[in-house]
């Protein structure tokens, strides 16, 4: 017998259909469509599973499943889940019987670059936890912050990542050397982290797995709320789960000013944000909750910054163009900024680039 297709509740019809086979009431659910440590996983034919990503007592992160009718703990969908979560394991809450989430070992590397990325992304959300109150703040040469947690999420991150026998560059070390053709690894371990010290969300982990340029598989986790947005190039890009592209509009995001100057409105946009996290930015252009984003009115940014925002813009369809007009490449290298506009699309990008006194459409 067949595996139920199991997909992501995302409306309030599938609610009360779910609701009606878990006999719960449709409030009891609600939470699934807003919260991203609740996942309530459906097939439209009976099959229903409600999900709670939770700390166990022993400091384990597990999927608790909640309730469910037609659905089994190794579910590919219910493991799916747990996996993207950053879990060990997945959890029956009625019974307490725990199953493994399975190993990704012998696939191909980007299903082992997700499965270790979104690891690592929940161990350096404890570090970055367990850190908040430790040791003085810094400022780098480029200056930027620096506080205890950017080292202990770079310390649990390398350890998770290191698995994979990949080179791995961080903002936190120096760039080790990539053989032409080689993939690497590219990670901000506490992006944000002026809003981190300052407790003002977003803050987040970025890491992006990096082949001939192409970041071909990415992971976002906002620290701060629970959201995560993942992509691997040719399967697409999900925020939470649930497919995501980009889409037209006016709201435009961008790095914050540097110390006494503005911010440019170009005038393609009707609104600015800045959010002060750059991965996140670029992950709000690929859902479309922003139409563009860009940095060429200032010195620019740095590959670990906008990496892991790439692989999910570029997965879901986006396009980021260099000042010159040219898709951006990324190069294994840290230290030196790099410029460019991210849009749902190459007539987007350039039409904001001409806005921005760049290359013409």
């Amino acid at each position: 017998m067949a595996e139920p297709d199991l997909r992501p509740a995302v409306s309030t019809v599938e609610l009360a259909d779910a609701g009606e086979r878990l006999s719960l009431p449709v409030a009891a659910l609600a939470p699934a469509l807003v919260e991203p440590m609740s996942r309530l996983l459906v097939d439209g034919a009976g099959s229903a599973v409600l999900l709670r990503r939770q700390w166990a007592g022993d400091g384990t992160a597990e999927a608790v499943v909640l309730h469910r009718t037609g659905v089994h703990l190794e579910h590919p969908a219910v493991q799916a889940t747990a996996a993207d979560w950053g879990c060990d394991r997945v959890c029956h809450s009625s019974t307490g019987r725990t199953v493994p989430v399975r190993s990704v070992a012998g696939a191909s590397l980007v299903a082992r670059f997700r499965r270790l990325a979104a690891l690592a992304a929940t161990r350096v959300e404890v570090a970055v936890a367990l850190a908040r109150d430790a040791g003085r703040e810094r400022t780098k040469s480029n200056g930027s912050p620096v506080v205890a947690a950017d080292e202990a999420a770079h310390a649990a991150a390398a350890e998770v990542l290191g698995e994979l026998g990949v080179t791995l560059l961080s903002e936190e070390r120096r760039d080790t050397p990539v053989d032409d053709g080689e993939p690497w690894i590219v990670l901000d371990p506490l992006d944000g982290t002026g809003n981190f010290s300052a407790g003002l969300p977003p803050w987040a982990f970025s890491a992006a797995l990096v082949v001939a340029g192409r970041p071909v598989a990415g992971l976002v986790a906002d620290l701060s709320s629970g959201r995560r947005w993942a992509a691997a190039e040719g399967d697409g890009a999900w925020r939470d789960g649930v497919p995501v592209r980009p889409r037209p509009g006016s709201t435009v995001v961008v790095p914050s000013a540097p110390g006494g100057r503005t911010v440019v409105v170009p005038t393609t946009a009707r609104r600015i944000r800045v959010t002060g996290c750059t991965a996140l930015d670029l992950c709000l252009v690929a859902d479309g909750a922003a139409a563009a984003w860009h940095d060429v009115d200032r010195g620019g940014t740095y590959v670990h910054d906008v990496a892991g925002g790439l692989a999910v813009l570029l997965a879901a369809g986006g396009v980021a163009l260099t000042p010159d007009g040219d898709p951006l490449r990324l190069r294994p290298d840290t230290a030196t900024r790099i410029r460019f506009v991210a849009a749902p699309d190459e007539g987007a990008a350039r039409e904001l680039l001409t806005a921005l006194g760049g290359q013409p459409v």
